[in-house]
C-alpha cells in the first residue's frame, strides 16, 4: 500500500496536467490515521465525482462499543455520524472572491428522519466514511481542465483530516449529545415494538411540537403548541433509557382523527405518517411513533395502473374487468382506490387518510342521498371500512371534518384534535346518532388480496443510449429511470432524497436479480427486504456510494407502480 507522501508528491507531479491524470488517484494510500481508498476515478465532463472511502480503525477512533452494540443503536450512531460530517465539511467550505462557496467535500445532507445509510459504516475493527471529493481543477481558454495540485494539496492534507477528525474521533465528539441521539432512537424503536402487544398502532407523545414550517419537513417555533393529551387518554410506555414515556396511544381498529385542519388536525395526521421513522433530537417528533407497516393513501390523479383488481370500489358497470384493472390516467376516485388495494397486496397493515388529500367520492358517499340516487357502480371507502378492519385485521386512521360523518356510527375510537390537545369523544359522537354508510356490494376480500401480480421485466429500463442505466433522483419526490420519470407527489412518506435515489436504484437491483426469475410482487419484495437487512443498502450498487438510505418496501412499490412503462405480465388469485 502507498503512503501520504507518495500521494503527497503524486498531486505535485499530476499539477497543471489534463484532468484526466486525476485517474492515478484511484488504489489504496495510507494517511497513518486512516486509510484513503478509491477504486475508480471517472474524469468524463458529466462524470459524478469520484466517491473516497475513508477507513478509520477504531484503535484510533476510540468510538466506544456501547453506542454501536445493536442495529438499532449502529444505525443512529451511523446517522449522528453522517450529520457530523455534513456540518463540518459546511462549516470548512471556501469562498471564492464572488462570495461563492466551494465545497470540494461533498456528503450526502440527511433530513429530519434517521435511516440506515451508505455514508457510513460502523464495525467493531472500523469506520468507513463514505464522500464525494470535487477534485479541483483551473479551465484555460481553450476550455481544457488542468489539475490544480495546490488545491488539491488543500483538500486532501488541509481539509479532509479536519473533517474527519473532527466528526468522527470520539475525542472531537460530544459523547452527551451523541448518547442522547442513539438512546432516543433505541427508546423509539422499543415502543415501536410494543404497540402491538398494547392494541395499538400509534403513540404520540406528550409534549412534542406537531407543527411544521409551511411546505418543509422543519419544526414552526413560531406556532409552538405542544401535544397535550386528556388524563383518560393518557398511557405510559417503558423505555430502556427515558424511564417511561406518557401520552396517547392510538388503537388499533376504525380510528377517526376529527378536527380543523388549521387547528392542528392537519399537523397530527402528518406526524402520525411520519411516525413509521425516528426523528432526530429538537425535531419535535421524536415521541411520535407509528408502526412500521403504516400506509398513507392520498389521491393522485392521472397516474397509470396496472391490473390492480377494484372490484370492492369498482363495479362492471362503469368499466369492463375491474379485477384487473388498467389505465394510463385514473381519475381521483380510481387512483385512491387502486393506492389501497396496493398498499395492501404488499403487506401495508395500516392504512392512513386524510380529507384533506382524498378523492371526496372515495372518502364517503352522502347517506342523505343514496336513497335517491340508486344503485351507482362506485363504492367508497366509508362503505368498505368496517369490512377491511373486521375480515382482513387491517387498522384505519381516517382524518377530516366535513367528509368523515359516516365513519362516526362504525369507528372504533374518535379523537378530536383542538390546538394541538386531544380528548376522547367517542361515546358524544356515537350519541349524535349518525347516518350509517350504504350497504356495499359484497365482496370477498380475503382471496382477492392474495392475488399476485408478475412483472413484465422489459418494462423496467433503465437505459439511455450507450448508458445501460441512468437513474437519479430529481427531486424527493420525482426520479429519472432510463427515459421515464417516475412523479411521487402522492407519496408523502419518503423521508430522504437519498431515500428516493435509492427506490431508482432498487428496482433495477430488482429486475437484474429478481424479475427474471418471475417472481411475483410480494416475494420480491420480501426477498429484497432480506437482502437489504443481511447485507446492507450499499450492496444493491454496482459501485461504492455514500448518499443512499434504505427506503420502506411500500414506497418503493409505489414507485413500480407509477413507474410509466411498467407492465404486469399476469396476475392470478
Amino acid at each position: 500500500m502507498k503512503d501520504r507522501k507518495e500521494f503527497y508528491n503524486l498531486l505535485a507531479e499530476i499539477d497543471g496536467k489534463p484532468f484526466s491524470e486525476y485517474e492515478r488517484l484511484a488504489g489504496d494510500f495510507d494517511f497513518a490515521r486512516y486509510v484513503i481508498k478509491c477504486s475508480k476515478i471517472e474524469v468524463a465532463r458529466d462524470a459524478e465525482d469520484p466517491v473516497f472511502n475513508i477507513r478509520v480503525p477504531q484503535s484510533i477512533a476510540e468510538l466506544p462499543g456501547h453506542l454501536y452494540d445493536s442495529p438499532v443503536r449502529r444505525t443512529a450512531l451511523e446517522d449522528y455520524l453522517t450529520r457530523n460530517l455534513c456540518a463540518t465539511a459546511a462549516r470548512i467550505a471556501r469562498f471564492n472572491e464572488s462570495g461563492w462557496a466551494r465545497r470540494n467535500i461533498l456528503v450526502a445532507e440527511p433530513g429530519q428522519k434517521i435511516l440506515p445509510r451508505t455514508s457510513v459504516l460502523i464495525t467493531k475493527e472500523y469506520i468507513d466514511v463514505r464522500i464525494r471529493i470535487a477534485l479541483p481543477y483551473k479551465v484555460y481558454v481553450s476550455g481544457e481542465r488542468l489539475v490544480d495540485g495546490e488545491m488539491a494539496r488543500r483538500v486532501f492534507f488541509e481539509d479532509l483530516p479536519e473533517v474527519v477528525s473532527a466528526s468522527v474521533f470520539c475525542c472531537n465528539l460530544d459523547l452527551a449529545a451523541t448518547e442522547e441521539f442513539v438512546n432516543g432512537m433505541e427508546d423509539a424503536d422499543r415502543v415501536r415494538q410494543t404497540l402491538a402487544t398494547l392494541g395499538l398502532v400509534g403513540f404520540v407523545g406528550e409534549g412534542s411540537l406537531l407543527a411544521r414550517e409551511q411546505n418543509t419537513d422543519l419544526p414552526d417555533y413560531t406556532n409552538i403548541a405542544p401535544f397535550e393529551v386528556a388524563e383518560d387518554a393518557r398511557i405510559e410506555i417503558d423505555v430502556p433509557n427515558g424511564g417511561k414515556m406518557a401520552g396517547l396511544g392510538i388503537p388499533s381498529g376504525l380510528t377517526v382523527i376529527l378536527g380543523d385542519s388549521l387547528n392542528g388536525r392537519k399537523d397530527f395526521m402528518a406526524a402520525i405518517a411520519a411516525g413509521v421513522y425516528n426523528h432526530i433530537p429538537g425535531d419535535g417528533r421524536e415521541t411520535v411513533i407509528t408502526v412500521s407497516d403504516a400506509v398513507q393513501i392520498a389521491v393522485d390523479c392521472d397516474r397509470s395502473v396496472q391490473e390492480v383488481n377494484i372490484t370492492p370500489f369498482l363495479s362492471e358497470s362503469e368499466i369492463s374487468n375491474p379485477a384487473s384493472y388498467s389505465t394510463a390516467a385514473a381519475d381521483a376516485f380510481v387512483s385512491q382506490a387502486a393506492a389501497t388495494i396496493e398498499a395492501l397486496e404488499v403487506g401495508a397493515r395500516v392504512l392512513i387518510v386524510d380529507e384533506n388529500s382524498s378523492s371526496s367520492a372515495f372518502l364517503t358517499t352522502d347517506a342523505r342521498v343514496a336513497g335517491l340516487l340508486g344503485s351507482t357502480p362506485r363504492t367508497s371507502l366509508a362503505q368498505r371500512a368496517r369490512q377491511i378492519v373486521d375480515e382482513l385485521g387491517i387498522s384505519l386512521i381516517i382524518g377530516g371534518e366535513n367528509l368523515v360523518a359516516e365513519y362516526i356510527p362504525i369507528a372504533d375510537t374518535i379523537l378530536k384534535v383542538e390546538d394541538f390537545q386531544v380528548t376522547n369523544i367517542t361515546e358524544e359522537a356515537k350519541a349524535l346518532n349518525l347516518a350509517v354508510p350504504p350497504e356495499a356490494p359484497a365482496v370477498n376480500l380475503g382471496p382477492m388480496l392474495g392475488r399476485s401480480r408478475w412483472i413484465m421485466p422489459s418494462s423496467i429500463d433503465a437505459v439511455v443510449g450507450s448508458k445501460d442505466q441512468v437513474i437519479e433522483a430529481i427531486d424527493l419526490n420525482a426520479i429519472q429511470f432510463g427515459r421515464s420519470v417516475i412523479e411521487l407527489d402522492s407519496v408523502s412518506q419518503i423521508a430522504d432524497i437519498s431515500q428516493t435515489l435509492t427506490i431508482g436504484l432498487l428496482l433495477y437491483y430488482a429486475k437484474l436479480r429478481y424479475m427474471q426469475e418471475g417472481y411475483p410482487l410480494r416475494e420480491m419484495l420480501d426477498m429484497i427486504d432480506r437482502d437489504l437487512s443481511s447485507e446492507g443498502v450499499g450492496t444493491i450498487s454496482r459501485d461504492l456510494r455514500g448518499d443512499m438510505a434504505r427506503p420502506r418496501r411500500y414506497e418503493l412499490a409505489a414507485a413500480l407502480n407509477r413507474l410509466p412503462t411498467f407492465r404486469v405480465s399476469h396476475a392470478t388469485e
